[in-house]
């Protein structure tokens, strides 16, 4: 069946007559986005400026896309990224500077510090794998990366240790990162639907969460201390990967991250109460041969109540979260408008079927949650 018609602009696959030289050619804006930016050194306003600019000039002049369409296609991307995805950035940012501005975040460093013991590869899996997937899920955006590694720092890690394990750290989380930004961005792209994207993806990276606590460790420690800490490394990694999995696969990608990332720490914490890493005389040089420094092990007792309130504003964006995909207020007084001129206006030549260019506004997005998540914590902390 031709869908085509006057109406409906067919995407040509290999518009240089050559699929190989194609695909080359439509890599470009991509290209320019990292030599400007890793190879230039310039801001990322201004390289995905210059990718947004490159990618209308060879939609238009190379693949022969109307203007008009190629207009309302930046357009509707615009508008996409500031409701669906911007909104939820601005309030995670607005809930994690609520807890630096409060002290709230100040109590969550000297909590780590007090149960991560004196052993780098505890700490490691505490700050940079636990606490760490729990700032991807809620700011992302290399705020996990930034503040894992200035914790890492303050405990005694050399600055390039701390930034190795910290990006090490954040590969499993990154997928649901930012209250599952990359996953709702993957389904609006793709059209596919939201619960199944999760769903796959849920069911691939457990694998790599599970395994990941223990790499950390040997990266840390060597094999002397994967071999002392793996106890904790198996807790860590089951408990982490099998909330992953099932939150992504029975809820949704949205709260995925912040749900495993609470009960990784909670899990890690109780262990630690009851089981600790065998200590050697050794340990000291071990720790300096791996470029870590001296950890340092001095514990800072924090009162219960100071817990809480460490913990508080973290724990009630988890509750409001799970609150708002159990009731699927997502998707409460949502409004569908097709794009002009865009909708069912291009022909998708490798399915041949229409593009639908519609765009769901919805009141109670992510975003909104995470609004009321800031808005309960300020209450509860009287700003």
């Amino acid at each position: 069946m031709n869908l085509a018609s006057a109406h409906v602009w067919p995407q040509p696959l290999h518009p240089v007559h050559s699929l190989a030289v194609s695909a080359l050619v439509a890599a470009l804006p991509l290209i320019v986005v990292l030599v400007l930016m890793g190879v230039l050194r310039r801001s990322g306003l201004l390289a995905s400026g210059c990718g947004l600019v490159t990618a209308a000039i060879l939609a238009v002049g190379v693949w022969g896309m109307p203007a008009k369409l190629a207009a309302w296609s930046v357009a509707f991307g615009f508008v996409y990224a500031a409701w669906n995805i911007l909104w939820i950035v601005f309030n995670a940012l607005w809930l994690y500077h609520l807890a630096i501005e409060t002290g709230s975040f100040e109590l969550l460093r000297r909590w780590m510090k007090q149960n991560a013991s004196g052993d780098a590869c505890i700490q490691v899996m505490l700050v940079a794998f636990c606490f760490g997937a729990l700032l991807e899920g809620t700011a992302g955006f290399g705020a996990p990366v930034a503040v894992t590694a200035f914790l890492l720092v303050g405990l005694g890690f050399t600055a390039e240790k701390a930034v190795v394990v910290a990006l090490i750290a954040d590969t499993a989380p990154v997928a649901f990162g930012a209250l599952g930004i990359p996953i709702v961005a993957l389904s609006g792209v793709t059209g596919l639907e939201l619960s199944k994207l999760s769903s796959m993806v849920g069911r691939q990276l457990p694998l790599m969460s599970f395994i990941l606590p223990a790499y950390m460790a040997l990266v840390a420690g060597g094999v002397k201390g994967l071999r002392r800490s793996w106890p904790a490394a198996l807790v860590a990694g089951l408990s982490f990967s099998s909330v992953q999995f099932l939150v992504s696969n029975f809820w949704g990608p949205y709260a995925t991250d912040i749900a495993s990332s609470l009960v990784a720490i909670a899990a890690l914490t109780w262990f630690l109460r009851a089981w600790k890493p065998e200590l050697t005389e050794t340990r000291a040089a071990d720790v300096d041969q791996s470029g870590l420094g001296h950890v340092n092990a001095v514990q800072e007792s924090i009162p219960t109540g100071s817990s809480f309130r460490a913990w508080w504003p973290w724990v009630a964006l988890t509750l409001i979260m799970i609150f708002w995909s159990y009731l699927k207020l997502f998707n409460k007084g949502q409004i569908a408008f097709a794009v002009p001129s865009l909708h069912n206006g291009v022909l998708i030549t490798l399915y041949n079927k229409l593009y639908a260019a519609i765009f769901t506004f919805q009141p109670l997005a992510t975003g909104t949650a995470a609004l009321v998540a800031t808005l309960v914590a300020a209450l509860s902390f009287r700003v």
